[in-house]
């Protein structure tokens, strides 16, 4: 069991974000990442759509031997991370947007959350502003099409910046002095962000925390892969074309030699709906 993978899923190639934490801080863990391209983005669909896809790939991390699943998508763990919990015996570990962090941080007395609609409509989400944003005013900003940008790799350039001038702009006017990236997707706009919001604005995201919280459970559970001279591998399976999303991650994980795997059980899907 300690040679076993991390499964982590998300939408689509998002959750990298996170993985990108996890990497640094676990490098002897196997981890594998589940795209779910083919049913990209979560924040259009109901949440019985989001809990069905993530019980689907969580049954398919768990074939692979996965000993510890992380749900690398905030808006997945908002409508499925409870249900989840209850259904499965391996620790889930899921994402929360940072209003905690923000909420310390903040001068003005003023933080914004840019997420999916699903997120900030969730009983989750309410719950934990009321929780740890009680002290702040809290600006929850809706932010429809930046998924798709990191999906194709846009991560820059001017169509992004206009998308991000829009979102941003009303979070500014309103006097926020941090912002929460509530969505795994965004981290990869941190750059952009940052050059809109200017110096005084502190950016904020999960990644990092949850990698730490990942560690700390696998050493409770006595699962944390104890070869210390071992280097952990990156398996990638998408639902989607995987011809679509290598290139990305190749390009977001900074791994020219990166290979995604299509799912058997989703070929096998599009290969009866093609003979239909």
């Amino acid at each position: 069991m300690f040679s076993a993978p991390i499964g982590m899923f998300d939408s689509g190639v998002g959750g990298l974000s996170v993985m990108r934490e996890v990497r640094a801080l676990l490098p002897a863990e196997d981890i594998i990442y589940y795209a779910d391209t083919a049913y990209c983005p979560y924040g259009q669909k109901t949440t019985a759509e989001i809990q069905a896809r993530c019980f689907h790939i969580a049954d398919f991390l768990l074939t692979k031997g996965a000993k510890m699943i992380i749900v690398a998508c905030n808006t997945a763990s908002i409508a499925a991370l409870d249900a989840m919990r209850q259904r499965y015996a391996v620790p889930i570990v899921g994402m929360e947007p940072a209003v905690k962090p923000a909420s310390r941080i903040s001068k003005s007395g003023k933080i914004g959350v840019m997420a999916t609609g699903v997120t900030i409509a969730g009983e989750r989400f309410s719950s934990l502003v009321e929780r740890f944003g009680s002290d702040v005013e809290v600006f929850n900003q809706p932010c429809p099409g930046l998924v798709e940008h990191v999906e194709a790799g846009r991560v820059e350039g001017p169509e992004v910046e206009a998308l991000l001038q829009k979102y941003l702009a009303p979070m500014l006017e309103f006097g926020v002095d941090a912002i929460v990236l509530g969505c795994t997707h965004y981290p990869f706009l941190r750059n952009a962000v940052e050059k809109i919001a200017g110096p005084h604005v502190a950016v904020i995201d999960t990644g990092a925390a949850v990698a730490r919280q990942a560690a700390k459970i696998l050493g409770e559970h006595g699962l944390v892969n104890g070869n210390a001279v071992a280097v952990g591998q990156n398996i990638y399976f998408a639902s989607g074309e995987p011809a679509a999303v290598k290139p990305v991650i190749r390009r977001l994980m900074e791994d020219a030699s990166a290979t995604v795997h299509r799912e058997p059980e989703q070929q096998q899907c599009t290969t009866g709906k093609s003979n239909e």
